[in-house]
């Protein structure tokens, strides 16, 4: 146990690294928490929730919420977003809030857009999640301060009916997310936010009059991390099922599908699959996700492919 906060803030900074950033296997339909700069590009108020439970079976596995909404505004070069989450990994827990701001530029078969969110993110331990063994351990008594600091994004994003490409970055304060301070030594010992960057593109291909194939991926890349691959396909039928499939390079295969219930209400579902060393120790990743456009003085496009 003595040595359990130097081990903690190793799991924050070294081998949880990538999941600084909370992943999801359904990111071609969840764009805004990759890309800022896809802020309104439903040309419509839009609200999108989503939930993560990831290596079933792993105790203190990651378990993300993640909650959106964005719109155009009426000068169709300005769009607004928001976005809170909470990221749990053991007893570790990250909570964030971030405002959206996108501007965007008109041509005449698409648009690109420019999008920064600026909030602030709370990282802290949950302690009644640590056994310990012996009370009085004076590393127990340390005092965990819990940071609330700024954070901000940004991204680029261009799309038009069938095409979409975007890059973006996250994280870019770098700022200290946890400190523990030792009462006996006076040392202090801090993690940092880690800047992400990712790149996406897709394309929406009609095979017949009920069909549309859609291939995307997305790229990410992290200090001191093996840059990840994820590639998808997916098949629109009859403009109200989607299904797919995706294989990330760390080698895990995504089964995913969505449902369009009604023009403006969507759900979806996807299971993780892992190849790695993994496999043997948990069930999957459950992912969760809800989304409905509403129609307030604007008509609902049909269809819609990202």
């Amino acid at each position: 146990m003595k040595k359990l906060l130097p081990i903690l803030l190793i799991l924050i900074s070294g081998s949880l690294f990538a999941q600084q950033d909370a992943l999801f296997s359904q990111y071609m339909f969840n764009k805004l928490a990759v890309n800022p700069g896809y802020a309104g590009s439903r040309e419509l108020l839009s609200a999108d929730i989503l939930y993560r439970y990831q290596w079933v079976n792993i105790n203190g596995a990651p378990k993300t919420l993640s909650a959106s909404i964005h719109s155009p505004l009426n000068n169709p070069k300005l769009a607004l977003g928001f976005n809170i989450y909470n990221d749990k990994i053991g007893p570790m827990s990250y909570t964030g809030a971030l405002a959206t701001f996108a501007y965007r530029i008109v041509f005449p078969k698409g648009k690109l857009s420019f999008g920064l969110q600026a909030g602030f993110k709370n990282s802290g331990i949950i302690w009644n999640m640590i056994k310990t063994y012996d009370e009085n351990d004076p590393f127990i008594l340390y005092p965990v301060k819990k940071k609330v600091v700024p954070d901000a994004n940004f991204g680029v994003y261009y799309y038009t009916e069938k095409f979409f490409a975007g890059l973006s970055s996250k994280q870019l304060l770098q700022n200290q997310s946890l400190v523990v301070q030792d009462s006996l030594t006076g040392t202090t010992q801090f993690t940092k936010l880690l800047t992400h960057f990712y790149g996406m593109t897709g394309l929406a291909i009609p095979l017949g009059d009920n069909v549309i194939f859609r291939p995307s991926l997305l790229a990410k890349f992290v200090k001191n991390a093996p840059p990840q691959l994820d590639l998808n396909a997916s098949f629109l039928l009859a403009n109200t099922l989607w299904i797919g499939a995706s294989y990330r390079t760390e080698k895990a295969i995504s089964l995913i599908t969505e449902v369009n219930i009604a023009q403006n209400l969507r759900v979806g579902y996807s299971y993780d699959i892992w190849l790695n060393e993994l496999k043997i120790y948990n069930k999957g990743s459950h992912e969760f996700r809800m989304s409905y456009d509403f129609n307030i003085n604007k008509r609902i496009l049909t269809p819609r492919y990202f």
